[in-house]
């Protein structure tokens, strides 16, 4: 059975759609479960769920409630409450296609040596996309990914974005759950908690593949291209790569800052091409992401 595992916090005007979209694919009901995690919502999830769970009587949906604050805690409930041996992290601020389940199911129950698959994902705007907009900043601010139209494996060290990832779900039993210091937790923009497990998964051999079908719509409001979130973003990028360095060793984060420079080389480099073009806000941009996550990194 597939588990399709939604953690939510203060997202009533998303959740209702997305629950919609799981329930209009056309995997048959009996071969997955819902399991929403409720990460102490203050708003009316719990009645948006509700009114899910009557409207559709035929999926097994389970509601629960994760005291902890923060996502990879809500990520680990979901986890010990899901009964299948698939598990599917899905966003909260997203839509799926109707064939969205049973692309995952099909791959995975016919690729027994792969452990993770992970999709497309795509920027639903609710307003608009800015000008300065760059491949960049979209994968920064939107979570956009795209490797082509192919099933492949992920280039280089990249790895499924953490809110369109399927599991095997004895893949947590061989490298443990998410680390509860990494992720967002309340309105903090922390993260890197996926890119922990990532991490584990290749050091244990484990492989991942790219499914194009498996496309997930990330709705981004307004307020996800503003100023203010963009530095606290930014800023908490460097943050939660401090905190997962370090906490693997010193050595790892000395690495990381070596990895910050080369990255400020290529920003720069960025920064006159888009100048030369035209285009100066969008290298602009870039440095400030830059000097953002440095900044974080520091722990200035």
């Amino acid at each position: 059975m597939l588990s399709v595992l939604i953690c939510t916090y203060n997202r009533e005007k998303y959740i209702g759609p997305l629950l919609e979209s799981i329930a209009a694919n056309d995997l048959p009901k009996e071969q997955y479960e819902i399991v929403l995690v409720d990460n102490n919502c203050t708003d009316n999830t719990k009645g948006v769920c509700a009114s899910f769970a009557k409207a559709h009587q035929d999926i097994r949906f389970l509601y629960c409630v994760e005291p902890e604050q923060g996502l990879s805690a809500a990520r680990n409930k979901a986890i010990k409450e899901a009964k299948g041996d698939i598990l599917v992290y899905i966003d909260d601020d997203a839509l799926v296609d109707s064939w969205y389940l049973r692309t995952v199911y099909d791959y995975l129950t016919t690729h027994p040596d792969i452990s993770a698959v992970g999709g497309p994902i795509i920027p639903l705007y609710e307003t608009f996309e800015p000008k300065w907009m760059t491949r960049f900043t979209k994968e920064l601010l939107c979570g956009y990914l795209y490797f082509g139209n192919n099933e492949r494996s992920f280039p280089g060290k990249r790895y499924p974005g953490g809110g369109n990832a399927a599991y095997r779900a004895d893949v947590f039993q061989q490298v443990g759950l998410f680390n509860t210091a990494l992720g967002r937790k309340g309105n903090s923009l922390m993260g890197a908690e996926e890119k922990d497990i990532f991490d584990k998964m290749t050091a244990q051999g484990m492989r991942f593949t790219y499914l194009p079908k498996m496309i997930l719509h990330h709705i981004i409001p307004q307020k996800k291209l503003e100023a203010d979130y963009f530095n606290r973003l930014t800023y908490q990028i460097g943050q939660s790569e401090r905190t997962r360095t370090m906490a693997i060793g010193r050595g790892k984060y000395i690495k990381r800052l070596v990895s910050e420079a080369v990255k400020w080389a290529a920003t720069i480099i960025l920064f006159i091409g888009y100048t030369l073009a035209c285009s100066p806000d969008k290298g602009v941009i870039l440095i400030r992401f830059r000097h953002n996550v440095t900044k974080g990194l520091l722990g200035k």
